[in-house]
């Protein structure tokens, strides 16, 4: 009988996954004489009422369908519009020096600024289109896109609710980022984007902030939560994996984006 039950939740769940994964729309942006990707994904609701917004980044090498499919925010969080775009080729700092590969913009100022332009256009369009919550905006993603993550927070920070970087360490932007929730996800074993360069990035983002306490976070697996008295928090969920992003961190980003608007109060 249980296994009849769990069987029944489990296709419930899927079928649900495979009806949100039906409404995905590719859209093109012409950036600079370039067409440009994405997947869309948006409740028919977003037309008429206040929509969240999420932009979800690959990393180099990455493509935004296998994106759709390992953060799959859009079956998390179906009632917000979720983007996953497509990266281009581009010479990767740590792999790929050819640039045979896509991926995303290393720093402000590079490749032609050809992403933060593909960004505000995306931007542009979408909210020409749905009805978008300027207050529930987010970005995240993982390696090379979670670096550009932190650039979009460095370069176009007061867009943004919430930012959710993974496997990225970053000491460029930091200096020009404004406190912000954050949710930065490492690995212990990573061998890539290595975890002390990721320590080191938390422990700025933590000066950031001003938090000055610390407990575990409920809403995810291996979360905890700096928390502040008058500012922000930052979130980390430091698992014991590698470079690969992990499993337990889209359930994690959708809840933290949830909690966070550029309305609410620390």
């Amino acid at each position: 009988m249980r296994t009849h039950f769990l069987l029944s939740i489990g296709l419930v769940f899927i079928a649900g996954r495979l009806a949100a994964q039906d409404q995905a729309n590719l859209r093109h942006f012409s950036v600079d004489q370039t067409q440009r990707e994405a997947l869309v994904f948006a409740p028919s609701k977003a037309k008429m009422e206040k929509t969240p917004l999420v932009f979800v980044f690959h990393g180099h090498g990455g493509t935004m369908k296998n994106a759709s499919s390992s953060f799959h925010l859009h079956t998390l969080w179906p009632e917000s519009i979720v983007v996953y775009p497509q990266g281009l080729k581009t010479p990767g700092r740590l792999t790929d020096p050819e640039g045979n590969r896509s991926g995303w913009q290393a720093r402000a100022g590079t490749e032609n600024n050809r992403d933060l332009k593909f960004f505000d256009k995306m931007l542009e369009e979408l909210k020409s289109e749905y009805q978008v919550d300027e207050n529930r905006i987010y970005a995240t993603g993982h390696s090379n896109g979670g670096g550009f993550t932190y650039i979009l927070w460095a370069e176009r920070s007061d867009i943004f609710a919430a930012m959710a970087p993974s496997a990225s360490a970053r000491f460029r932007e930091l200096g020009a980022l404004k406190p912000k929730p954050v949710l930065h996800i490492a690995g212990e074993g990573d061998r890539l984007v290595k975890y002390e360069w990721q320590k080191m990035t938390i422990e700025t983002l933590k000066t950031l902030n001003r938090t000055n306490s610390v407990k575990d976070w409920p809403k995810g697996k291996y979360c905890k939560i700096y928390e502040s008295e008058n500012g922000p928090p930052v979130v980390t969920l430091i698992h014991p994996g590698g470079h690969q992003f992990n499993r337990e961190a889209p359930a994690a980003i959708a809840a933290f984006f949830k909690e966070y608007s550029k309305t609410k109060k620390p």
